[in-house]
């Protein structure tokens, strides 16, 4: 039985800060493993904000709900204007 007269320690530990450009990837793969069309569902979530376009699997949803939408918005659009040669 614990000693009750001394101080219990108890440790959390810390998610681990993840970039948008590797949570997109995350919820592309899961909407694609699902056989859904991922750019359709990841469309419906940012225009709608409802977070069931995304699928749950492999957290996806709930890691997808950490960043805000304008964050995936920059994210995508940065990543397009470098495909293109944007400067």
């Amino acid at each position: 039985m614990a000693n009750l007269d001394q101080t219990q320690f108890f440790k959390v530990e810390q998610e681990k800060p993840m970039s948008a450009s590797s949570i997109l990837e995350i919820v592309y793969k899961a909407n694609k493993e699902k056989g859904y069309d991922a750019i359709n569902q990841i469309t419906g979530y940012l225009v709608s904000d409802d977070p069931t376009y995304i699928t749950s699997h492999n957290d996806a949803r709930k890691l997808v709900r950490r960043l805000e939408r304008d964050e995936i918005i920059e994210e995508l659009l940065t990543s397009y204007a470098k495909t293109h040669g944007w400067d």
